[in-house]
């Protein structure tokens, strides 16, 4: 991979970033931690969920620590103090922000941090396997081991499926949960 390849990588970043701040910047405390059916997680499951993946997956590549504190935590205001991913959807129902605007902060800390790490790589070092095969119990199943094959996980693997495929998946999801909250989604 080259430095064409960075360059497309730190773009995209940045743009899926984008949707989560003019998401964030359209919507209320209250709409994001509206409960609109019993088995549909609340927006602000997938707000923290991302982010909080996100700000622990890149050290993971090579890039900064984790961030995310128990004073972030207090900040925040977070119902539940985890990214909910050994946790059930019944559990994570309960997830609520306190503070949005201290998620938001945070969001932005943690966005910039990655695509500064993602500026930083040098372009050789993006095919370096990070995960190998065979993978243990918590990757196996995941969709970055379906990417990474037999080989393993790659740097670039890990930057698509931990941070940029992921943040787009939730996105969706915050733009349909939006649309229950009565807002629009975000991109057409």
């Amino acid at each position: 991979m080259d430095a064409d390849y960075r360059s497309s990588l730190i773009r995209r970043l940045a743009a899926v970033h984008s949707l989560y701040y003019d998401a964030c910047s359209t919507m209320t405390l209250e709409q994001v931690n509206a409960v609109t059916q019993p088995t549909t997680l609340p927006i602000a499951f997938s707000l923290v969920h991302q982010v909080l993946i996100e700000d622990g997956s890149v050290v993971f590549m090579g890039g900064p620590h984790p961030q995310f504190s128990d004073d972030w935590a207090h900040d925040i205001g977070l119902e539940i103090v985890s990214d909910g991913k050994e946790k059930s959807v019944d559990e994570m129902m309960h997830q609520r922000v306190g503070d949005f605007e201290a998620l938001q902060a945070f969001q932005r800390l943690v966005f910039d941090a990655t695509e500064h790490y993602a500026a930083s790589i040098e372009p050789s070092s993006f095919n370096d396997v990070i995960v190998r095969a065979p993978y243990g119990p918590t990757i196996a199943n995941t969709f970055s081991a379906r990417v990474g094959g037999e080989r393993g996980i790659t740097r670039s693997d890990a930057l698509e499926c931990w941070i940029y495929q992921h943040a787009l998946r939730h996105m969706g999801e915050i733009e349909h949960a939006r649309s229950l909250v009565g807002l629009q989604g975000m991109t057409s």
